[in-house]
């Protein structure tokens, strides 16, 4: 349970430095670049090729802005959004520190449980030149288990069994992938109302989990004595699975019947992964020579073991601010049930045409 005590002494945190647990990348190395972009399945060859890395190589080289909080032991964190603002691009050799800091803690109304606490962190990033790099704010919601397995709204949802036509339709999208890359896309030809080119993520599956898991590193999965070394540590994350072994929540994952403990009807994705997924979407459209900017996401229904996503996007305006040439962009993800799982927003820089 939520108790006021462990409440107040969760609030007494807010504004404090949060200690740093160890990054899974401290440096973005080829090898550290290329993972990740395979995880999250950009197959952009610009990432390896020029040694610049996707803006949202930040997830795997920060836990906080990832998901991870302090406070309110036993009770269950669900990842919910991030807002991004980078200053640079992110290049091969960087060794990226992140600073983070309890922003605030909210109480909100929740239709998946009766009682969610929002915990915001704000996190900033500098390289190892001592040069800002992004500035960002993550948020997780803290539910009671018992609460969200009683009212869970996904208790409704059932698993959808593709027929070879439909995996051929995905396969034939995958291939026909829109990558705009060397193309410059110029800001003076854009338009509001216009649509970016849809990018399709799925259906999930466990090994799909596993290859994000690859290049992002995770929060608690840990091997052998090193996973009884952190649940010695933090005694609240060792739940016992069928086996009477203690792991961490993040088995949610991957493991069905302790997904639905949680009030899910099944094992289900990382959120950030998502948020990755709309990133993807805006430097598809973007090309290389373009800028990602902000990049602010919220994860809205889970992405169940068996769901396909389309990711989409929509031109919402164009500006000139400060000497940059700026296009704001609405983005959402939808899966094969036309409902939407995450939505969000974008501003990217773009080239202009030359005089």
């Amino acid at each position: 349970m939520i108790t006021p005590e462990a409440l107040s002494a969760l609030r007494a945190r807010i504004g404090r430095p949060v200690r740093r647990p160890e990054p899974y990348i401290e440096v973005a190395t080829r090898d550290a670049i290329r993972h990740w972009a395979h995880g999250i399945g950009d197959r952009n060859p610009f990432w390896a090729e020029a040694g610049v890395a996707p803006p949202t190589i930040l997830f795997a080289m920060d836990r906080i802005v990832s998901g991870y909080v302090g406070g309110l032991p036993g009770i269950h964190a669900m990842y919910a959004g991030s807002d991004f603002r980078w200053h640079r691009a992110i290049r091969e050799g960087d060794r990226i520190v992140g600073e983070s800091v309890l922003k605030d803690v909210i109480e909100k109304p929740s239709a998946f449980a009766k009682r969610a606490i929002q915990q915001v962190y704000r996190t900033t990033f500098t390289n190892h030149r001592g040069e800002a790099v992004c500035e960002a704010d993550s948020w997780c919601f803290r539910t009671e288990r018992d609460t969200a397995r009683e009212r869970g709204k996904y208790k409704d949802a059932a698993p959808h069994r593709y027929s070879e036509d439909e995996i051929r339709t995905i396969s034939r999208f995958y291939q026909n992938e829109e990558i705009r890359g060397a193309r410059p896309r110029l800001w003076d030809d854009v338009h509001v109302g216009e649509s970016l080119p849809t990018v399709c993520k799925g259906p999930l599956t466990v090994t799909s989990v596993v290859a994000f898991v690859q290049g992002w590193g995770s929060l608690y999965v840990r091997a052998h004595g090193l996973a009884f070394d952190l649940i010695e540590r933090h005694p609240a994350l060792g739940i016992p699975n069928a086996f009477g072994v203690p792991e961490p929540p993040e088995r949610v994952h991957w493991d069905e019947a302790f997904a639905r403990t949680v009030g899910v009807p099944g094992a289900y994705d990382y959120g950030p992964e998502r948020v990755a997924w709309l990133g993807h979407v805006a430097t598809n459209w973007m090309g290389n020579d373009g800028e990602l900017k902000r990049l602010s996401a919220q994860v809205r229904r889970h992405n169940l073991i068996g769901d396909v996503s389309w990711c989409r996007g929509v031109v919402t305006g164009k500006r000139e601010e400060d000497g940059l040439s700026l296009v704001d962009v609405d983005l959402l993800i939808e899966n094969q049930h036309k409902d939407i799982t995450a939505k969000g927003s974008a501003t990217v820089v773009l080239p202009r045409r030359k005089s």
